[in-house]
């Protein structure tokens, strides 16, 4: 089945347009120790054929001990509802490498403020080499929630590429 995957990106924060508020909805800061991040990943990846929803737990150990990324969990009234991995990169790029909701979670109108939260937090990072933030980036699929395309370009993410991958 062909696959196509966009990218997009805000070149400011100022192009961010925040979803509705959603009361209890936070971000937590957790290091790559935190036991919660494979099993969350997995979680959120598993409905749509997500590799990391796939890693045996010593792919995992791996990952965690390697990724030079900042970790967070989206936290719903204390329960963990999904999660925000943040990928610091040279010349003021930062990446939002996983930003999802878990299962029980997708469907409660939680989307729009945790992307919210989630673009915040990405444009308080430091670029992996210093200075400021000039850009946040991230990229979908067509394998994805088939909310995820229209949340981002509601918050303000623009499309800059597009590409289509076969099996």
């Amino acid at each position: 089945m062909e696959e196509t995957i966009t990218y997009l990106e805000m070149t400011a924060p100022e192009q961010l347009v925040p979803g509705r508020e959603v009361d209890g909805l936070t971000l937590e800061r957790v290091d790559s120790t935190c036991r919660d991040l494979a099993p969350v990943q997995t979680r959120i990846g598993a409905p749509y054929g997500w590799r990391a929803a796939r890693l045996t737990p010593e792919e995992w150990r791996r990952k965690l001990e390697s990724d030079p990324f900042d970790y967070y969990l989206i936290r719903h009234k204390g329960e963990i509802a999904g999660m925000l991995v943040v990928h610091p990169q040279d010349g003021g790029d930062i990446e939002i490498e996983t930003f999802g909701l878990v299962p029980e979670f997708v469907g409660q109108g939680l989307g729009g403020h945790a992307l919210t939260l989630c673009a915040r937090q990405a444009w308080a990072t430091a670029p992996r080499d210093g200075g400021t933030a000039r850009r946040v980036w991230l990229h979908t699929s067509s394998a994805d929630n088939p909310a995820a395309l229209p949340n981002y370009r509601a918050r303000g993410f623009r499309p800059y590429r597009t590409e289509t991958q076969h099996p």
